[in-house]
């Protein structure tokens, strides 16, 4: 028994030391770092100089922090709205009886294989661009010279642009959640639904979304941490400088970490006050969803 424990003991060590390195310490380094006026990340925290809440109050007051907080709630609420509904839809008919439902589940999931800087790039040159795009081709094609003659990466129309794309790639990777979901529910209870005299529509929303909460809450929790999170998009839909249709938070804090053209003065506390903001509204998100959606009541 003592050796079991040894043994334990002796293969666990590395991975905690290793999890505490990649993961405890640069979270704790972080919260400290937003207590403090430090300039550079790699300033030794010697050098650090304690201001209480001030970088908190330094973001507060940026009317950037502001925009960007607008433009990743807007993401998260209309574009989760979009991209969970065609991926429940999507889920809804793969697993039905249709053909080429393999083919299909593999063509929508594609884009999400493709890194997300060549969909970017793609969306960009051939399908926004205004001269030779997709969309420029299409609308002059069918006569609508209006649409054609849209400025899709214009100050006007680039969030909604980059969001529509982020979406398009996005979809693939929840329906695939959705569909392992679905395939969990007994087809048993369809079966009696069936005999009761339930239509498809009734079997759907008696039957199906009542036994997917707890697949809905992880797609939830996802879709929250890949809102935050984003930044690649912004960086390829305005790659010099950031626009208000554009700059997300972690583009913000990114950028006063690193500096810009927006930020010439560098300020790693700030940055790092964004991020712990950030991350206490992922928190609160995860446990509003679990105490919201609840499924330990459904048995099956």
């Amino acid at each position: 028994m003592k050796k079991s424990k040894s043994m334990m003991v002796m293969f666990l060590t590395p991975s905690i030391l290793i999890f505490s390195a990649v993961f405890i310490y640069p979270i704790f380094r972080t919260i400290m770092m937003s207590f403090f006026d430090v300039k550079r990340p790699s300033m030794p925290s010697s050098e650090w100089v304690f201001n209480g809440l001030d970088n908190y109050v330094k973001i507060f007051d940026s009317s950037f922090f502001w925009t960007s907080m607008d433009n990743i709630f807007k993401i998260w609420l209309i574009g989760g709205i979009f991209v969970l509904s065609v991926a429940l839809l999507f889920a809804v008919i793969l697993t039905g009886d249709i053909c080429f439902k393999n083919f299909y589940k593999s063509a929508i999931y594609m884009t999400n294989v493709i890194s997300s800087v060549a969909m970017a790039s793609m969306w960009i040159y051939y399908v926004y661009n205004q001269r030779f795009g997709l969309l420029h081709n299409l609308f002059k094609t069918l006569g609508f010279e209006k649409l054609a003659k849209v400025k899709w990466l214009g100050s006007d129309m680039i969030f909604w642009s980059m969001l529509f794309a982020f979406c398009f790639s996005a979809v693939g990777y929840y329906m695939l959640i959705f569909i392992s979901g679905i395939e969990k529910i007994p087809s048993d209870l369809y079966e009696a639904s069936t005999i009761d005299g339930a239509n498809k529509f009734k079997q759907f929303f008696y039957v199906t979304l009542p036994l997917l909460r707890g697949v809905f809450k992880t797609n939830l929790t996802f879709w929250t941490i890949n809102a935050v999170g984003f930044f690649v998009w912004t960086k390829m839909f305005s790659p010099i400088q950031s626009e208000n249709g554009t700059i997300t938070p972690m583009v913000y804090m990114y950028e006063l970490i690193f500096g810009s053209k927006i930020v010439t003065n560098t300020d790693a506390g700030a940055g790092a006050a964004i991020g712990c903001v950030l991350t206490f509204f992922v928190l609160i998100a995860f446990f509003a969803f679990n105490k919201v959606i609840k499924n330990d009541d459904l048995e099956y």
